[in-house]
């Protein structure tokens, strides 16, 4: 399980790969190829096969998890700014959720489904295997550093293949963490982890991999679709997008308003699926933008969250002029801290309209008919998500049926993605793919058909006969083909 080989690979990859010199490069890319190919030789093994493997290492997780808490809780306050409990529920805690969930059903993902099969092949069975594609790469983002990273690495384990972790560079702390944690919990010719900035990246999608899972923005997605291209790499994407929130008049405004508070100042604003804009019916603009003034001012004190770093946090700066404040606004340079903002009498063409915000400022827009709003949402590329505020049904079923986004949550925001049972991704520029609980375990696995035949009967209508008509050809296909 840890041939010497593998430490000596990992040894002086850990010494090189968070130098970035010329020097250092030719040897750096030379570890990182031993060690993929470590994982590529302990994978034909078929250690990582068994269902008893799998349990184990989830545990192994599992534990680690548990024991690392404080330290993953401080990372994520050095990097992100980010309160206790609110690091343990959106990180630790949905991470452990994850690995228990899949250690509790894995045996039966990993069951074979027996599937029909036609006449002109009795006697016979097939059956459907979940198989191991192989060398896995995940490559996490820095918005929710460990999730986003450990998330994906449940189902690569839970599937039974090996794998390689890069946290981000913009989250150091975590990333620091993380690496820590996966070098010692686990071998490095099954799960490893690197460090570096994004010349490693760059590095590690020019070597093959069986798997690519990204997590990120649209533009660094197309980078990683490109690479993996070269060596006709399957990928998942899990990216971002400007996520509606279109509020009807006929909606429970205090709700609504409290709800899209939260969703959307969650972690300054810094979530993937946080409600990007939200579309009002005219008649209850001030309504519910007075409710969400009172929800920011009930939820959020001096303990909120900063912008990750200061390219950042000037980009967010700029898109504060880009409306009228109704809240917030008041910002610190040296703490990166931007007061949670809503923004009303905003311009279509505008900035925080046309860009994906990722940070604690709301424009609200208003629209007159359910016809206006769906024009304005199709009229943008297809979100990570899509939340919608009313108490009619009708309205419900037409906002489904004539929008497209990766998933769709009516009468709150976010929570759609918490649900292990449920498959999260995008669609079109928010993304491909899906992952979490089963999900999960699917997209680190390829359906391979098992069919068995017996030799006792071998009927010549099979096989080509000169003398066959067409139309008696026609018969025989429809009959041998029935199931």
């Amino acid at each position: 399980m840890r041939p010497d080989k593998a430490f000596c690979i990992f040894d002086s990859m850990e010494r090189s790969s968070t130098v970035h010199s010329d020097d250092s490069a030719d040897a750096s890319d030379d570890a990182l190829s031993s060690l993929i190919e470590a994982q590529r030789a302990f994978f034909a093994t078929g250690a990582t096969r068994g269902l008893a493997f799998r349990r184990r290492q989830l545990d192994r997780l599992t534990a680690a998890i548990q024991d690392r808490e404080a330290d993953i809780i401080e990372a994520l306050h050095q990097d992100l700014g980010r309160p206790t409990v609110d690091a343990y529920i959106s990180e630790v805690g949905t991470s452990l959720s994850e690995v228990r969930y899949a250690r509790k059903n894995v045996h039966q993902w990993m069951r074979p489904e027996r599937r029909g099969l036609p006449f002109l092949v009795w006697p016979a069975t097939a059956h459907v295997h979940r198989e191991p594609l192989g060398v896995s790469l995940i490559l996490g983002a820095w918005n929710y550093p460990f999730y986003l990273l450990l998330a994906p690495l449940v189902g690569s384990i839970a599937g039974g293949n090996c794998a390689l972790l890069k946290a981000s560079e913009l989250a150091p702390h975590s990333s620091r963490v993380i690496t820590s944690l996966i070098r010692e919990t686990f071998e490095p010719e099954y799960i490893a982890a690197v460090e570096g900035d994004r010349s490693l990246a760059e590095r590690l999608l020019r070597e093959r991999f069986d798997y690519i899972f990204f997590t990120g923005s649209s533009g660094a997605g197309r980078a990683v679709m490109s690479a993996a291209a070269q060596h006709l790499t399957p990928v998942t994407l899990e990216l971002g997008g400007k996520s509606p929130c279109i509020v009807f008049a006929d909606a429970r405004l205090e709700v609504a308003a409290r709800r899209i508070a939260w969703g959307k100042f969650l972690n300054a604003g810094q979530t993937c699926v946080a409600p990007d804009y939200v579309l009002v019916e005219r008649s209850v603009h001030d309504q519910l933008v007075d409710g969400m003034r009172r929800a920011v001012s009930d939820f959020y004190g001096p303990n909120y969250g900063s912008i990750v770093n200061q390219r950042h946090f000037e980009r967010l700066i700029r898109m504060l002029d880009d409306g009228q404040r109704v809240c917030g606004g008041v910002h610190d340079s040296e703490r990166r801290y931007i007061e949670p903002t809503i923004l009303t009498n905003v311009a279509m063409d505008s900035p925080v309209m046309s860009e994906e915000i990722f940070g604690p400022i709301l424009p609200v827009i208003t629209f007159d008919s359910l016809e206006d709003a769906l024009a304005i949402v199709r009229s943008r590329p297809t979100p990570l998500a899509l939340y919608c505020f009313t108490e009619d049904r009708i309205k419900q079923k037409r906002v489904v049926a004539e929008s497209q986004s990766g998933g769709v949550c009516l009468n709150d925001v976010v929570v759609h993605m918490i649900s292990c049972k449920l498959p999260f991704g995008g669609v079109g520029m928010s993304g491909m793919g899906n992952y979490h609980g089963r999900a999960s375990f699917e997209t680190f696995t390829q359906p391979r058909i098992v069919m068995r035949r017996g030799t006792v009967l071998d009927p010549s209508a099979r096989y080509p006969n000169a003398k066959l008509s067409l139309p008696w050809a026609r018969r025989l296909f429809n009959i041998l083909l029935r199931e």
